[in-house]
């Protein structure tokens, strides 16, 4: 037994040694992550982001100025046109809509006075017991009376559509998306009418204002198909078209873009107005071709030669979102590297 002893140990130092022997050569061995080239459909998008918005969303605002008496309306609330959904306080109007009633009375009955002046001046100056002077000025007295009828008329005329005001109604029916008073506040409509509502028609049909960078805008056309996601439902994929480039820059901090406008069906009220969308426009696409990871198309060995160009592939994706296989300048010459059964080192 004492005999195999010191064979068993040269045995095990020399395994030992063959283990740490592999082991300095295989670390000196690069490690590289492979893919499959596979055959299937391969987009090219233009990625972007954008805001949902109603695509009818009216501003309802005061003509008038004054406290507000009533609100009939809420968030949310659903309105049909012409529906009065709030209610100045019409007392000073009444007041405005009562003197104005008065003078143009007043200015009535100076009217048939002067007309009755006029008429009696004209027959004495028949009977040659008036001068002509006393007929022009009876004449004139009854212009100045009519042109003032004209005056209380129009006053009483803007007095009552004032009145009208007070009470505001829906133009449209729809959804109360925003309210921006509350009763008792004051609201001044010398500038500008103030906001009370934004009132959107149909949330049921939205859009998309997505801004596309002037770089990309070039490819993008109407009725192109649209992807895209919103951060309320991440790991939901809707759906939309593209009706409208505008031809209107958008320059922020010199950064150019163009509004791009996408028509979205909205049937079960999931978006909602304000919503970010991270927008795919689909301008190309392709069926059964061969897929190359984008990592593949922009790996080069740090010991590459120019002379490894045997196998390029032109990569024309363009932008694109995730997913899409896209990458790259467009039109660049890219090499594929292979890395064969057992070699340790990719080749072109």
């Amino acid at each position: 037994m004492k005999r195999f002893v010191p064979w068993l140990a040269v045995i095990i130092a020399l395994l030992i040694i063959a283990a740490v022997l592999r082991q300095c050569r295989n670390a000196g061995a690069a490690n590289y992550q492979t893919a499959m080239i596979m055959r299937g459909p391969v987009t090219q998008a233009v990625t972007a982001t954008g805001t949902l918005n109603p695509v009818i969303n009216v501003q309802v605002g005061s003509q008038v100025s004054g406290n507000i008496a009533k609100l009939s309306a809420d968030f949310n609330s659903q309105v049909k046109a012409g529906q009065v959904v709030a209610q100045i306080d019409p007392a000073l109007f009444q007041a405005t809509v009562t003197q104005a009633e008065g003078d143009l009375a007043n200015a009535q009955a100076t009217l048939e006075l002067a007309r009755v002046n006029g008429k009696r001046t004209q027959e004495l100056f028949a009977k040659k017991t008036s001068s002509q002077a006393d007929v022009d000025q009876a004449m004139a007295t009854l212009h100045q009376s009519e042109a003032n009828v004209k005056i209380k008329q129009g006053a009483l005329d803007k007095a009552r559509a004032d009145l009208e005001h007070c009470t505001i109604t829906s133009p449209i029916d729809g959804v109360v998306i925003s309210r921006s008073v509350d009763v008792g506040q004051t609201v001044a409509a010398s500038l500008q009418a103030p906001i009370i509502f934004a009132i959107a028609n149909d949330l049921t049909k939205m859009q998309i204002d997505a801004n596309v960078a002037e770089a990309d805008v070039g490819v993008v056309k109407i009725d192109q198909n649209v992807d895209f996601t919103v951060d309320a439902f991440p790991v939901e994929t809707f759906h939309g078209k593209v009706v409208q480039v505008r031809n209107a820059p958008i320059t922020v901090q010199n950064v150019v873009t163009y509004d791009t406008v996408i028509g979205v069906s909205n049937p079960d009220l999931k978006l909602k107005p304000g919503m970010t969308a991270n927008v795919s426009i689909i301008i190309a696409h392709k069926d059964d071709v061969l897929q190359i990871k984008n990592a593949a198309l922009r790996y080069r060995p740090p010991d590459a030669t120019p002379v490894e160009t045997k196998k390029t592939v032109t990569s024309r994706a363009g932008r694109s979102g995730p997913g899409r296989g896209g990458g790259g300048q467009q039109g660049a010459q890219r090499t594929v590297y292979v890395l064969p059964s057992g070699a340790n080192r990719p080749e072109p």
